[in-house]
């Protein structure tokens, strides 16, 4: 039996999937802007064993991200889980049927920067899972124009709610998204592994 974070039928749970690698303070930034904005009661973090879109040589193991991960949360509506290795399939698509089947009852909703809406067209089933769960797009610097136009989007373009109405997102009947703006984080997790490759202090997971 596959563990999954405690929920209860009724419960509006945000999924924001990552490799975590490492986890910085623009995941903490993205968490708790989607859990007030969105009024979600958790915010799960999906700690993946590896982005299929991206290059997992150097990657480290899971227990090690999620611990990392986890001293960063410092929310307890964040919980950081990696039952994705468990249930050992590799795309977005297969993790939100597999949620909706064991707990029918919750109210999901996918959160992502709006550089994965850039590229939301290349994954698996991508109009799936937006058929099946509504979608909160949280602003990335440099994306703010171009992403509300990426193939994606275009095609989901009747769906897109506005953004003064996100805390109802959770509710909406899918496709359903909102583009979230706010204050942005600058960190990524590439450039704190180039920091660090570097060796200039910079690759910490505070982003310090």
């Amino acid at each position: 039996m596959i563990r999954l974070p405690p929920a209860a039928a009724g419960m509006r749970i945000g999924l924001f999937g990552g490799s975590f690698n490492p986890p910085h303070a623009g995941h903490l930034h993205v968490g708790r802007m989607a859990i007030r904005r969105l009024r979600l009661d958790r915010l799960w973090w999906l700690v993946t064993p590896g982005n299929p879109l991206k290059e997992r040589a150097g990657l480290p193991p899971l227990p090690e991200r999620m611990a990392a991960a986890r001293r960063l949360a410092r929310d307890p509506r964040i919980v950081v889980t990696g039952f994705e290795a468990e249930l050992a399939a590799p795309y977005t698509i297969e993790t939100i049927r597999f949620l909706q089947r064991r707990l029918p009852g919750v109210r999901f909703v996918w959160i992502m920067g709006a550089d994965s809406l850039a590229s939301f067209h290349r994954w698996q089933a991508w109009d799936e899972i937006a058929a099946r769960v509504p979608i909160a797009v949280i602003d990335r610097p440099g994306l703010t124009l171009a992403a509300p136009v990426a193939p994606a989007a275009r095609v989901l373009s009747r769906g897109r709610r506005p953004e003064g109405e996100a805390a109802a997102l959770a509710n909406a009947a899918p496709p359903a998204w909102t583009f979230l703006h706010g204050r942005r984080s600058t960190l990524s997790s590439t450039a704190l592994r180039r920091a660090a490759s570097r060796g200039d202090g910079a690759g910490t997971p505070n982003g310090v």
